[in-house]
């Protein structure tokens, strides 16, 4: 909670741990070993619960200020998984 009352996404800024994650994301790459077991470790969450928790950090405006970049070659990555799954699901095998 912020000074005011208001929770990080409702006052228009990510709170701690979503820009954790963000920063997290951003740089995973670089730490040593499966992402599963660093997100374990660093987050106390398994990767499912990340992967949501991610999917809703990135589609919070204060997220896309907070680093667009990343956002939206995330929201792009998500989107183009989505639509394969749906054509998949089709049988338009894409």
């Amino acid at each position: 909670m912020d000074p005011a009352g208001k929770a990080g996404d409702d006052a228009g800024e990510l709170d701690e741990r979503s820009r954790g994650i963000l920063d997290f994301e951003r740089e995973w790459w670089m730490h040593r070993g499966p992402k599963e077991r660093v997100i374990r470790e660093r987050f106390g969450i398994s990767a499912a619960r990340y992967h949501q928790l991610l999917n809703r950090i990135i589609d919070q405006p204060a997220a896309l200020t907070y680093d667009p970049m990343l956002v939206r070659r995330l929201r792009r990555l998500r989107d183009e998984r989505r639509r394969k799954r749906f054509a998949r699901r089709l049988g338009l095998e894409v």
